[in-house]
């Protein structure tokens, strides 16, 4: 199962590598033990930052072309 890069790097900053198959990592390659519940929340806040994004934008072009 693919992981959730964004999501990982907005609730680890420190994770400098994210692999699918090995995890996540700091900038000395030691291994970040990822806790599901913080990726969760940091997922649900990166998808109100984009819905908010998409508001504004929404909210300030008529969106012809």
């Amino acid at each position: 199962m693919p992981l959730d890069h964004d999501a990982i790097r907005k609730a680890y900053p420190e994770a400098i590598t994210i692999d699918d198959g090995t995890g996540a990592f700091d900038k000395d390659n030691k291994s970040i033990s990822l806790d599901q519940s913080k990726i969760d929340a940091a997922r649900v806040t990166l998808d109100a930052e984009a819905a908010a994004v998409k508001y504004k934008t929404d909210r300030t072009t008529d969106g012809s072309t």
